[in-house]
Order: C-alpha cells, then sequence, then structure tokens
C-alpha cells in the first residue's frame, strides 16, 4: 500500500488538473447584469460569431427603452482555452448612439459562468467642437 499512495496522489493531481483546464464557458444564452439589464446571445458560430439583443434597465435619455440588437465576436481559434474573451457593439433602438462592450467569459469556483465586460458609449454630437464630450 505504501508504494501506492505516491501512484494514487499523481492520479489524483493529474485529474484534479484536468478538471480545472476542462471549464467551458458558452456566451449563448440569457444573461442579466447587476442593474437588471439583460442580453441574449442566440448562438455562436464556427468563427465565433454571433447575433443577439439587449434590452438595458438604464438609461441617460428620456427615450423609452427598447430592445437593441447586437452583434459580435468571440476568440476561436487554436489559442482559444475555453473561457473566451470577446466583444459585440449594441445598436441602440431608441437612441442616436452606440455601444461597445469588450470582455472574458469565466467559469466561477461554484461552476458558474459570469461575463465580465467594459464599455465605451459614444452619443452623436452636432458638430466637431462638442466630441470630446460624446465618448463615456
Amino acid at each position: 500500500m505504501v508504494q501506492a499512495t505516491p501512484f494514487l496522489l499523481v492520479l489524483f493531481l493529474t485529474l484534479g488538473a484536468y478538471s480545472l483546464s476542462a471549464k467551458k464557458c458558452s456566451l449563448t444564452g440569457r444573461w442579466v447584469n447587476d442593474l437588471g439589464s439583460n442580453m441574449t446571445v442566440l448562438s455562436v458560430n464556427a468563427n465565433g460569431n454571433f447575433e443577439g439583443s439587449y434590452h438595458t434597465a438604464v438609461t441617460a435619455g428620456s427615450n423609452e427603452i427598447k430592445v437593441s440588437p447586437l452583434q459580435g465576436s468571440q476568440q476561436k481559434g487554436p489559442n482559444q482555452k475555453g473561457q473566451p474573451t470577446f466583444g459585440f457593439t449594441v445598436n441602440w433602438s431608441f437612441s442616436d448612439s452606440i455601444t461597445v462592450f469588450t470582455g472574458q467569459c469565466f467559469v466561477d469556483d461554484d461552476g458558474k459562468e459570469v461575463l465580465k465586460t467594459m464599455w465605451l458609449l459614444r452619443s452623436h454630437m452636432e458638430n466637431i467642437k462638442s466630441d470630446w464630450k460624446a465618448t463615456r
């Protein structure tokens, strides 16, 4: 039994390392953020491209919020590690602005899929002198 112990330890460590590297995160589905906005990604094709919709819960304007289309791409290919980086653009249906998001899909320690993103919103400006305040 003494000789089997190192083998079992190595086997356990190998299986443990495999389960850590096997974490996969899929963008497909419905996502809800902390503010109540929700995004639906319909499917991701073989090239990593996807489409869907975004329904924001917040706006700086007074227009009625409407569901808006999104288009994006996730990193694919030989370097894809199962927790992909991605980016998408939302063309707001209720305003004259557009937002780009970039982020990564993670699987946390509890096995839950989580998206971490950053965004830039570009608003329309009437003239170039106002350009400095167009991007948030």
